[in-house]
């Protein structure tokens, strides 16, 4: 159990009460529904990571849009600067060759000049420069506007991305509402659970829609911030800490770190609704501070399968997963899980 936790404040009135009349049930009536939040949860936290990742990527396809509209402004900007200096080179070739006679019938020039060939091999020179020129300024006039028209449909499609973008992050927000909601009167009904020191019994979630893990061992939870670690001393228990802390969020998926057998699922205490998973060669790994079981004492499970949602009951300041690995399934003989999982090719 840690020191400190991310803590959310617990409204001052139960989630599931407010609901209850605004449904015009009775907390009884509305806990006896079945898998309720712990449902609700789960599926918010699909619909929600989901969201999240449809919001990533339209941010990544608009920031990329936004640079390919500032790289375009840039080629334009060249071009127009191009054009310009264009410009001013055919403005140089006149003026010399006012300087040189240009104002004098090519005729005449023949007659005064002193080496007519001299002349005719400049005048020539001159019209080549002068012809190149003017094809680099059409060259440069057609390259930017076609550039124009590029940056216009790019802005065009850098408008449509941001209203995508604006649409989704809406659509986010939304949903982490409504699961933020949900949380908490999942914390709730855990509350009461615990108080009552009766587990309501497995809440069977469906599994994540992904393959089967072809890993022996993997981290409780998918995403997470460590917090206080194994025999760190703290205010919050009596002598040392047995576990590793994982900072998450109310309802988070807790998974079976490797095949196994639940030894137990209990409620009350300390640590509040927790779950003792047995492994081959004797090994046990705890989950305690949950909000919900998704497993009975017996259920055989599988490496990563979702066997119960994270929360804040029994001892605990604020929501995280507590997690222990023992060498028997009593308190008092827990090894470090850091390094009991890193053993197993599994880095925290």
């Amino acid at each position: 159990m840690p020191q400190s936790q991310r803590h959310r404040p617990r409204p001052l009135v139960s989630v599931s009460v407010l609901l209850c009349a605004l449904l015009g049930l009775t907390p009884s009536a509305a806990a006896s529904e079945g898998p309720g939040a712990s449902a609700d949860v789960a599926r918010l936290y699909e619909e929600a990571s989901l969201a999240t990742a449809r919001y990533e990527e339209g941010r990544r396809a608009a920031d990329l849009q936004r640079e390919k509209v500032q790289k375009l402004n840039h080629l334009l900007s060249q071009k127009q600067y191009d054009v310009a200096a264009l410009h001013g080179e055919l403005g140089r070739l006149a003026s010399a060759q006012y300087r040189t006679g240009g104002g004098l019938p090519y005729t005449a020039q023949l007659l005064l000049a002193d080496s007519p060939d001299a002349l005719l091999r400049g005048k020539q020179a001159q019209s080549r420069a002068d012809l190149a020129v003017h094809s680099a300024v059409l060259e440069t006039r057609r390259a930017a506007a076609r550039l124009t028209v590029a940056k216009r449909e790019a802005d065009r499609a850098q408008h449509g991305l941001n209203r995508r973008l604006a649409r989704l992050a809406v659509l986010k927000r939304g949903i982490e509402r409504k699961l933020e909601s949900a949380q908490w009167a999942l914390q709730d009904e855990a509350d009461r659970a615990v108080a009552a020191g009766k587990c309501r019994g497995a809440v069977r979630l469906r599994q994540p829609k992904k393959k089967p893990s072809t890993r022996a061992w993997v981290t409780p939870v998918k995403t997470y911030e460590l917090s206080a670690g194994f025999d760190s001393a703290g205010e919050r228990w009596a002598h040392r800490h047995t576990g590793q802390d994982f900072a998450v969020d109310i309802g988070t998926p807790v998974r079976s770190v490797g095949a196994g057998r639940v030894a137990s699922v209990s409620c009350g205490g300390a640590f509040g609704i927790e779950i003792l998973v047995r492994h081959p060669g004797g090994y046990c790994t705890q989950y305690a501070h949950l909000a919900a079981a998704a497993v009975d004492q017996g259920d055989k499970v599988r490496t990563g399968q979702w066997i119960g949602q994270a929360g804040t009951t029994g001892n605990s300041t604020g929501p995280h997963l507590h997690f222990e690995t023992r060498l028997t399934r009593y308190l008092g003989s827990g090894v470090d899980p850091r390094k009991w999982l890193a053993e197993r090719g599994v880095k925290l």
